[in-house]
């Protein structure tokens, strides 16, 4: 897949530009939150149309995951990559003045839908680039993209409200995905691979036809994203609803906790390099989660003081998984596929997560916090049983 002997510059370079396509695109896939009390204000929303308004990106995204890993299969990441984040600014541009909530919501799946394209061959060139020795790593920075890219929204998006409204905030991040555009398109190169066809002209079968193994790491990895989410989306509620934090120290702490969890994506990544396995570790992260959800669940049941730090570990270990199950992806799919096989991959723990925040809120609303997590315990575990270690033998 990759050619080693490229100058380590060069490669390095393919990574920054990655991660900024992936930073740029989350801005607007993932920040939309931080304008949701905008939103609802100036749109007289209730808090479930809101809700769905800045969730409208994620369905798009779900819908072309696998349709942009077709085509930088086909056409090369380059190519996917500068015009699906062009056409994403170009998209959420238009979508900055519309004033009718439904229109403007159309226009933000069309923004995901768009922006996938990033998620699917951003990946693809990280992987092309880098050899097995390094691919670890350089997966783990590129994951923290979207971490990356919610900080720039927390930052950026509620000024630009103050100072022009949604319009304004919304041109903001459209802007910067325009920039990272025009520098993918000067800058990016697809990696140099061999010929992924057989020696018969025929391309590669399908990696889904020869064995159950990517379908497994798809299925551990959805699964996996549950704690994730879980604690992601209700971590900040449970401490100002039960435990009476102000909801901006609350925000600070979890802004902390999510870089320390964006780190152990790089900590994670470079250990699957040493032991240069991605399913071992995986696996053993897996059973790490399913500990700390516990652990989570019991400080609740018990009133515990220990609570935040048990919400702080179970965070941190949760998001650390991510780049374990693309890399293992890409590598498994082989270069024909890998396209294909990340989107397939992104679209199932897409799926998952948005599942999480009705059925845990469902959950924590009828039995209580300590009931919903402890029931988020069983997902890891089962993800353990699931990812397919032999396969990497």
């Amino acid at each position: 897949m990759p050619t080693p002997a490229e100058p380590a510059p060069r490669r390095w370079l393919m990574l920054a530009l990655g991660t900024a396509a992936q930073t740029a695109a989350s801005t607007l896939l993932f920040g939309l939150p931080f304008l949701l009390p905008a939103l609802r204000e100036e749109d007289q929303l209730t808090l479930a149309q809101a809700g769905a308004l800045v969730a409208a990106p994620s369905l798009g995204l779900v819908l072309t995951l696998i349709l942009w890993g077709a085509f930088a299969d086909r056409y090369g990441e380059r190519l996917a990559l500068w015009s699906g984040l062009g056409l994403t600014g170009v998209l959420a541009l238009a979508a900055a003045p519309v004033d009718a909530p439904w229109a403007r919501g159309l226009l933000l799946v069309l923004v995901g839908a768009a922006g996938a394209s990033v998620n699917a061959a951003s990946g693809r060139l990280v992987m092309g680039w880098f050899g097995a020795d390094q691919r670890g790593l350089a997966m783990g920075i590129r994951q923290m993209g979207q971490p990356l890219g919610v900080a720039v929204a927390a930052v950026l998006l509620p000024p630009l409200d103050r100072a022009g409204g949604i319009t304004l905030a919304m041109a903001g991040p459209a802007v910067l995905c325009l920039a990272v555009a025009v520098l993918l398109l000067v800058l990016a190169a697809d990696p140099r691979r061999a010929d992924a066809s057989g020696g018969d002209g025929t391309r590669p079968r399908s990696p889904y036809r020869q064995s159950w193994a990517l379908a497994r790491v798809h299925l551990a990895s959805a699964l996996l994203v549950v704690p994730q989410f879980a604690t992601a989306t209700f971590s900040a509620e449970y401490l100002v609803a039960q435990q009476h934090w102000d909801a901006a120290d609350a925000g600070r702490v979890l802004a902390v906790v999510a870089l320390a969890g964006a780190l152990g994506r790089l900590a994670v990544g470079r250990w699957s390099d040493l032991v240069g396995s991605r399913l071992r570790p995986m696996r053993q992260v897996a059973l790490l989660s399913a500990l700390t959800m516990a652990l989570v669940a019991a400080a609740i049941q018990a009133g515990s003081p220990l609570v935040l730090a048990a919400l702080a570990a179970a965070s941190v270990v949760s998001v650390t998984d991510n780049g374990l199950g693309f890399t293992a992806t890409a590598e498994l799919a082989g270069t024909a596929w890998s396209g294909r096989a990340l989107g397939t991959q992104n679209t199932a723990q897409n799926v998952a997560a948005f599942l999480t925040g009705p059925l845990v809120g469902a959950l924590a609303g009828a039995r209580g916090y300590g009931t919903a997590f402890a029931a988020c315990v069983a997902l890891p575990l089962l993800g353990a049983c699931v990812v397919p270690v032999r396969a990497e033998r």
